[in-house]
């Protein structure tokens, strides 16, 4: 069971109770997942690695965390997960993903004919702020958030193309780098790679 949150910042944002009779999965198969579980687990959010149906089938939301695409799409289709990930899209379930989480939701990716899930009608540019030396750290405007929140940007993809019903929630220099349809939310950026849990409140509390 899930426990409420009420977490509150510096800012007098204040999330209210967010009550479910499951748990929030973070898919495991590879990248940084243990951030996102650290995350909740700040948030007093009861969460639980992901590798296969059974546990998906547990969970309300779930979170796909950032990692190496071509690796996790191998075995997302190995594995039989990509489509049980698609059917309960589908069925409506709030399914969030950072940076690689994104590519692999992407309808499209740019140059490349890598398995992703196609639930999200975007199309994105991998790697789109260069190598990885070449990460950095940002304030990022996210609409339905009153504060910017930090974003992590490593090797991280954009968005270049937007279905007729993808909101675009923020974008950096010109270039979108957060987009939601309906249940589905992709950021390029990684948040939990902070100590700011607003985002992971905020998918929560809204999705």
């Amino acid at each position: 069971m899930i426990s409420t949150f009420m977490p509150q910042d510096d800012t007098g944002l204040q999330y209210h109770g967010w009550v479910s009779s499951s748990k929030v999965g973070v898919l495991a198969i590879q990248g940084d997942f243990a951030k996102h579980l650290s995350s909740l687990g700040a948030l007093g959010v009861a969460a639980q690695e992901v590798r296969t149906e059974t546990e998906l089938a547990e969970c309300s939301h779930l979170i796909i965390p950032g990692g190496e695409s071509t690796t996790v799409g191998l075995l997302l289709r190995r594995f039989g997960l990509g489509e049980a990930i698609q059917a309960r899209a589908r069925q409506g379930m709030p399914i969030w993903g950072t940076c690689m989480g994104m590519i692999m939701m992407a309808r499209d990716v740019e140059g490349s004919s890598q398995y992703s899930l196609g639930i999200l009608d975007v199309t994105v540019r991998r790697n789109a702020f260069g190598a990885q030396v070449h990460s950095f750290e940002a304030p990022v405007e996210v609409a339905g958030l009153a504060e910017p929140v930090m974003g992590v940007f490593i090797r991280a993809p954009i968005v270049t193309r937007v279905g007729n019903s993808v909101e675009v929630l923020s974008q950096i220099d010109g270039q979108i780098v957060a987009v939601r349809e309906g249940n589905l939310l992709g950021t390029s950026f990684h948040p939990e790679l902070t100590d700011d849990t607003r985002l992971h409140a905020w998918f929560l509390e809204t999705f």
